[in-house]
């Protein structure tokens, strides 16, 4: 997966995540009361739908917020649009990752269970989960909970004397999304945390990340059993999970490129089979479900480039114990970036490299989003070099939008694999689309 977090921090600030006003405002009590009252605005003043705190989407009526709700988040975003045009007009804004954060860069030697942790000297990270769980009465769910860091400043977060208790270091962007097949329904929600006030946490020194209260913590392995918690009105997810195989890292040299130039490349690896088990609560309904997930973490700080556009990203879980991972940058003249690849991993865990020259990915379909008016392609013939027959990959369910008013809206959907020739079916899957709502600004 390779996420949009900055896009949502500026948003979210307007537009001076890296180095620009949150940093200076929060260094005074003027400051920090100015910064609390965009962050509040941004929120809705707490306008409370079925979604919780810091919760944007549709839920199980199919609606947004409605009411009094809807007003306050509306006059929220113009306060703090007009909160970030007042104070960023007389504030330089930052200028792209700045030399003090670190590229990733080749050669790099992943050092687990060390890498498993958070990388504060770079400037984006997550840890990304989808998954396909069944319940004990045959209904099957699909879940998404991924965890940002966006670095603010290249430091150890750690306050001065005197320093108020408000400035931040890093932001901390989750997202959480359950697909209820049986009824059709796509439910979301989003938190935006940072590490001021306890509000978000992402160690160094252990694997454990937290935004106002959801978490992902493991223990210190290789193949460290993870534990996933998040909440949001009638909606929770709690999950353990522990890969039958080890990492695998994508890629060559320890980097995945992203363009071509040095610094366009993150590191990234992946648990790309993960047994399942827990609890998943939807609209109030509690459901013990065992399933398989998928885990990817990537962390970098000059991603993707300014003729990009977005992004089509596709892990595919077969039953015959392989996956594939692919991923195609899209560029705004409606070519590919040449460095976009895939990875192959073989039932040992071995991973094979995957060029761009080595798969193709045409859409069979399309859907008009109601929420954002975008159009995404729906439905795909894959076909990777190395197996004989191409893939239809087939979504659960067409509405899968994270539709954002406010930030970077995309779909995240749920899939299912199978032959092309025969029919069969193959195994499942996860798609992400990036960009068709509107050029991402990284």
């Amino acid at each position: 997966m390779l996420g949009c977090p900055v896009s949502l921090a500026r948003r979210a600030f307007g537009a001076r995540c890296t180095g620009g006003w949150i940093a200076w405002v929060a260094a005074s009590a003027e400051g920090a009361m100015l910064e609390w009252l965009a962050l509040f605005a941004y929120c809705g003043f707490g306008a409370r739908g079925p979604g919780g705190w810091n919760a944007w989407g549709r839920w199980d009526d199919g609606g947004g917020f409605g009411g009094i709700g809807v007003r306050l988040r509306m006059f929220g975003r113009v306060l703090a649009g007009v909160l970030a045009m007042v104070i960023g007009a007389a504030i330089p804004a930052g200028a792209g990752p700045g030399p003090a954060f670190r590229a990733a860069t080749a050669p790099y030697a992943y050092r687990f269970p060390r890498d498993h942790y958070a990388h504060d000297a770079y400037r984006t990270e997550w840890w990304y989960f989808t998954g396909h769980l069944t319940a004990k009465d045959g209904r099957r769910f699909g879940f998404e909970l991924t965890f940002f860091r966006i670095g603010l400043e290249p430091r150890a977060s750690h306050w001065r004397a005197g320093q108020s208790r408000w400035y931040a270091y890093q932001l901390y962007p989750a997202h959480f999304a359950i697909t209820d097949e049986a009824s059709g329904k796509f439910i979301y929600a989003q938190t935006l945390a940072r590490d001021a006030l306890g509000q978000g946490y992402a160690s160094q020194r252990a694997l454990d990340v937290r935004a106002n209260g959801w978490s992902l913590t493991g223990t210190s392995a290789l193949r460290p059993r993870m534990h996933l918690v998040a909440r949001s009105g009638g909606n929770a997810l709690d999950l353990t999970m522990q890969s039958v195989k080890p990492p695998a890292i994508h890629g060559y040299g320890g980097i995945s490129r992203k363009g071509s130039c040095a610094s366009c490349a993150s590191h990234y690896y992946s648990f790309t089979r993960l047994p399942t088990r827990g609890t998943l609560t939807v609209n109030g309904v509690r459901y013990a479900v065992n399933g398989i997930s998928w885990m990817d973490h990537e962390y970098g700080s000059d991603e993707l480039q300014a003729n990009q556009a977005g992004w089509d990203w596709f892990s595919m879980q077969l039953d015959e114990d392989r996956e594939i991972m692919l991923y195609r940058l899209r560029q705004k003249n409606g070519g590919t970036t040449p460095q976009s690849s895939g990875s192959i991993i073989a039932p040992n865990g071995a991973v094979t490299y995957v060029p761009l020259s080595g798969f193709s990915i045409a859409a069979t379909g399309s859907w008009k989003s109601p929420h954002t008016g975008a159009t995404y392609p729906s439905g795909w013939r894959v076909r990777v070099r190395g197996f004989a027959h191409p893939f239809d990959v087939i979504p659960v369910m067409r509405d899968q939008e994270l539709a954002d008013a406010t930030g970077t809206s995309y779909w995240e959907g749920a899939v299912d694999i199978r032959d092309a020739v025969t029919g069969a079916h193959l195994g499942v899957g996860y798609v992400e689309l990036t960009g068709y709502a509107g050029v991402l600004h990284l």
